[in-house]
């Protein structure tokens, strides 16, 4: 069972049977798993059966103890044949939950006149969702990333996302791999209450904007147990993200974690409540961050806590930059109108490819406010060797316990 879909039904009725799986297995109904037919057509008539069916009083809980795996566990590293699979959206809303089980590998189209399109699997409006198995989600990346021209070219076409999920409320997403995403691997938009578990990214660090999770406009977030290495940011958090934790994630290669960048365009949702704890980040770009554009439109970047996190030839492993411009032309003496407040850096530790292992550069218009730095311990490993230093500017906060580089508040 290479691809399928699960309904649960509340079979309970007069006499009462409880929660009770429905499968859909897309083989059933013509999916071929030889790695040439397109089987998207099979995955909608699949997904419209599915929301056909009535049930009431779902319970995530309820739902994810009622589907038990066939054969093993749900190991990543055991294939079961290979698909391919266009373009194809998950649309609710579902008249109850549903659980998409994915074994084997998924392959994204190749050819461009098939990818130009913003998302390569996505779910939309569904309550209640899990999505497990072991499987692969190969976005074959490598056929894309030569059209990633959108620096320099004005009407660029955006490349898909591996799967994306808009208006997605109690989701979990566990036990899969996404390898070579075009765009960025996993794209939460607009949802509320949506785990992600056991996760595999992978993309090398040349690929362009890959990013392995990008969070906006979102609440109650959960991503633990992860290994990501993309070409991009690990995970990154734009206007809108609340109530974000993260924690047992490594990261590298890529360009660390990522809040922001913000401030870019006006109205911009608040950002807040964001907690980053238990974390390895291995020859990354960056370690932590937290990015605002200059000049900016005003909005708020508040309560966040980075904590218990491990840092190995990090190039700039705690990085507040509220001059972010990665484009050319930028105007050295922009500021950034993003109020960025109550930030904690605790139990910091390892080492710094660079001499400055702290940047806190903030604003002038608006300081960063209540910024502290517990027991940072970041040696300097690099060419020439020495000791590693820390910058601040416009920031107001304090030190506590070891500070290594000495502290600058």
């Amino acid at each position: 069972m290479l691809l399928s879909l699960v309904c649960i039904t509340d079979a309970r009725g007069g006499g009462g049977g409880g929660w009770q799986p429905v499968f859909f297995d897309v083989t059933q109904f013509g999916a071929v798993a030889d790695g040439k037919t397109d089987n998207s057509m099979v995955s909608n008539l699949s997904i419209s059966m599915q929301c056909a069916i009535q049930s009431r009083d779902s319970i995530l809980e309820s739902m994810e103890r009622s589907v038990p795996l066939e054969g093993k566990s749900e190991d990543m590293d055991s294939p079961r044949g290979t698909t391919w699979v266009n373009s194809v959206i998950f649309r609710g809303p579902c008249q109850g939950p549903m659980v998409l089980l994915i074994n084997g590998t998924l392959m994204a189209p190749s050819d461009p006149k098939l990818f130009m399109s913003d998302h390569w699997i996505g779910f939309q409006y569904v309550d209640g969702l899990v999505i497990k198995g072991g499987g692969t989600l190969d976005g074959q990346g490598l056929s894309a990333w030569s059209y990633n021209d959108c620096f320099t070219n004005s009407q660029c076409k955006p490349l898909p996302v591996t799967m994306r999920f808009d208006f997605v409320n109690n989701a979990r997403i566990r036990h899969i791999r996404s390898i070579n995403s075009k765009n960025s691997h996993f794209n939460i938009f607009a949802c509320n209450n949506l785990n992600m578990s056991h996760i595999k990214i992978s993309a090398p660090e040349f690929s362009p904007n890959t990013d392995g999770i990008h969070i906006g406009s979102s609440n109650n977030i959960k991503i633990a147990h992860s290994v990501i290495g993309t070409g991009d940011d690990c995970i990154s958090m734009v206007s809108g993200s609340q109530n974000i934790d993260i924690s047992d994630v490594s990261c590298g290669p890529g360009h660390g974690i990522s809040i922001g960048s913000l401030g870019r365009s006006p109205y911009e949702e608040h950002v807040t409540g964001i907690t980053i704890r238990n974390c390895t980040l291995n020859g990354t770009q960056n370690g932590v961050r937290i990015k605002t554009w200059a000049p900016s439109w005003p909005s708020v970047a508040s309560d966040f806590k980075f904590e218990n996190i491990f840092m190995s030839k990090v190039n700039n492993p705690i990085i507040i930059d509220q001059q972010y411009c990665p484009r050319p032309n930028c105007d050295e003496n922009a500021q950034s109108e993003v109020q960025i407040s109550n930030v904690t850096f605790k139990n910091i530790w390892g080492s710094s490819s660079s001499k400055v292992a702290v940047t806190l550069k903030c604003s002038r218009i608006v300081p960063c406010e209540n910024i502290t730095l517990v027991n940072i311990n970041l040696s300097y490993d690099g060419p020439g060797g020495g000791p590693s230093s820390s910058f601040c500017s416009n920031v107001r906060g304090q030190t506590i316990g070891t500070q290594n580089p000495p502290g600058c508040l």
